[in-house]
């Protein structure tokens, strides 16, 4: 690689061709302060929005300051990044944006999340110079899953990359234009109206309330303080092995025994484990996959326990709906075995219990209000809240995270394997599946139950895993972007699997949307997927189908796995979408 000389604020150094002002800037510690930028370059995508022009330098024998963002370094550059003219112009940058944004920090969904309050505190900006009209647009609340709060919006343009880079979704754009123009989806829409798959990405990465998840926190206390209410709370894998990261533990912790100890604190009458959900997914996963095989079935399967993975194909790809999986989610599964099983074995009537879900996404409280997935007009799930959630109500109550002592899950639905826990990162999911169909196929014991060749951080991955005298042909992708290639090649004949795993989320569910943001530092994503790795080790068990609770609940209650009862309480359909 061609290797450039350049000098930054006096220093002399070389730097790879095709390097931004702003890298090289890193390259040396140097801070440029930044708004619109975001860093995909790991994910194939190269983000040069330059719209905030709050990262301007300047650049000897330029007459004009350059966004260093998008300013590729040539051979013998001379940049200077710390000149009165580069920082009273982010400065005014700044205060130009404030000029038009709502003053409401107290009260903000954002507040001290916010990367333009940061900005405005490094700054110094401690008066707007510029008064005059503000937007006024009306909140979108239309989803259960996210709000767009478009006076709030900056135009830094982040959500529309990842919406329409990333996750090839499409559905904001700037709308309108001059004084008026927003981030949003065409003609005003609803994002309830679109094809929005609420995998919270854009919230995930935007700099202020712009965008946001439906807070249900308050239902949440309103149930606790209901007398005639059995509350009881579910955690999902992910969520473990990062919420601690709210309290200033290390990413990558993992806090399940605190976790617990936090969710009994806050007096749920019963603290069950998704991954008991997980477990039995797998039971019924792994039943449809052979069924599949060795009858002629529909093939590749693919998986579907995400929920922004299922409204994308239903959206996209309406013509596959007899691939996926017809699984209900983990969550899903947990919640009407609560309302069934649970609810007899204690003798309370499901109407009177309000199953909470802890998750690590966002669509997540989208799928829980899906008609396919209630019974008897009663949801399986009644409220859920993300992992940030959780943290801003531990802290709302007072509970001291990081001094909590480990506890155990509620055991009738809280014993899980090692298989479940890795439901929480890409490839996690058809690993899972494949120990237990391997088994189930066989008639042998599997001893390595490592497949190795399933994991990674690559956006699309193909392995093969033998089972008997079958090479099982095994597709994984994640981040929507990617799901979109591999289908659109099984499409085309161009790639041929027979069980495929897609997650929306960049490195799947420790990714998710509702995640402590980790503005996009992949480090952090691959320090929770060891974790993940690392508990899965830990566990006694790891075979979903050795988990004695699971049994104990098909010989009690749901008969074989994929019969008349399982598949009533268990499955799903989906409905094609029109595509928005």
């Amino acid at each position: 690689m061609k290797m450039l000389s350049i000098v930054i604020n006096d220093m002399h150094i070389q730097v790879p061709e095709g390097t931004t002002i702003l890298e090289a800037s890193r390259q040396v510690n140097l801070k440029i302060p930044t708004l619109c930028h975001l860093d995909l370059k790991e994910f194939g995508i190269k983000n040069q929005n330059a719209s905030c022009r709050v990262c301007v330098v300047e650049v000897e024998g330029r007459r004009s300051l350059v966004p260093s963002c998008a300013e590729v370094c040539t051979d013998g550059m001379v940049i200077r990044t710390d000149t009165i003219r580069a920082i009273s112009a982010r400065r005014m940058a700044v205060e130009l944006l404030l000029s038009n944004h709502p003053s409401e920090c107290l009260v903000c969904t954002k507040n001290l999340d916010c990367d333009l309050q940061k900005l405005a505190q490094d700054l110094n900006v401690r008066e707007i110079h510029y008064t005059g009209e503000k937007m006024h647009y009306e909140k979108d609340s239309s989803s259960f899953a996210l709000i767009k709060d478009p006076n709030k919006c900056i135009m830094c343009r982040r959500c529309e990359t990842v919406c329409n880079e990333l996750q090839t979704c499409g559905i904001l754009s700037a709308v309108d234009r001059g004084f008026n123009v927003i981030v949003g989806p065409a003609f005003h829409l609803d994002m309830a109206d679109t094809s929005c798959t609420f995998c919270g990405q854009c919230v995930a990465v935007c700099p202020t309330a712009a965008l946001t998840e439906i807070d249900n926190t308050t239902k949440v206390w309103q149930a606790l303080n209901n007398p005639k209410k059995h509350v009881v709370v579910q955690a999902a894998p992910a969520v473990r092995v990062a919420i601690g990261e709210i309290f200033g533990m290390e990413p990558g912790t993992i806090s399940t025994g605190k976790l617990v100890s936090a969710l009994k604190a806050l007096h749920f009458d019963a603290v069950f484990d998704t991954n008991f959900g997980a477990d039995l997914t797998i039971m019924e996963e792994a039943t449809e996959l052979i069924n599949r095989i060795e009858n002629g079935g529909t093939l590749p399967m693919l998986t579907s326990c995400c929920p922004a993975w299922v409204k994308f194909f239903e959206h996209q790809f309406p013509d596959l709906l007899d691939i996926p999986s017809t699984c209900k989610s983990p969550m899903i599964m947990l919640g009407a075995i609560t309302k069934s099983y649970y609810a007899e074995k204690m003798g309370i009537d499901p109407k009177d219990i309000v199953m909470v879900s802890v998750m690590p996404c966002l669509a997540k409280k989208a799928e829980a209000k899906r008609s396919e997935l209630t019974k008897d007009d009663n949801d399986n799930v009644d409220i859920v809240i993300t992992t940030r959630e959780l943290g801003h109500m531990l802290i709302e109550a007072g509970v001291s995270f990081t001094r909590l002592q480990d506890s155990n899950f509620d055991s009738i639905l809280g014993e899980s394997t090692g298989a479940a826990v890795i439901f929480g990162t890409t490839g996690g999911v058809i690993e899972a599946a494949i120990r237990t169909a391997y088994e189930w196929m066989t008639k042998k014991t599997l001893e390595e139950v490592n497949f190795k060749q399933l994991r990674g951080m690559e956006g699309i991955r193909s392995a093969t895993v033998k089972i008997g005298e079958r090479n099982l042909r095994i597709g994984i992708a994640h981040g929507l972007g990617n799901a979109r290639k591999l289908l659109e090649d099984i499409q085309k004949g161009i790639s041929h699997f027979d069980a495929i795993e897609i997650m929306a989320c960049p490195g799947g569910c420790i990714g998710g949307g509702g995640q402590p943001y980790h503005h996009r530092d992949m480090e952090i994503i691959k320090k929770r997927q060891m974790a993940i790795y690392q508990s899965d080790q830990n566990k006694k068990i790891r075979k979903s189908h050795e988990n004695p609770y699971i049994k104990k609940l098909y010989e009690e209650y749901l008969g074989e796995p994929g019969g008349e009862k399982a598949h009533s309480l268990l499955h799903t359909h989906y409905v094609p979408r029109k595509r928005i």
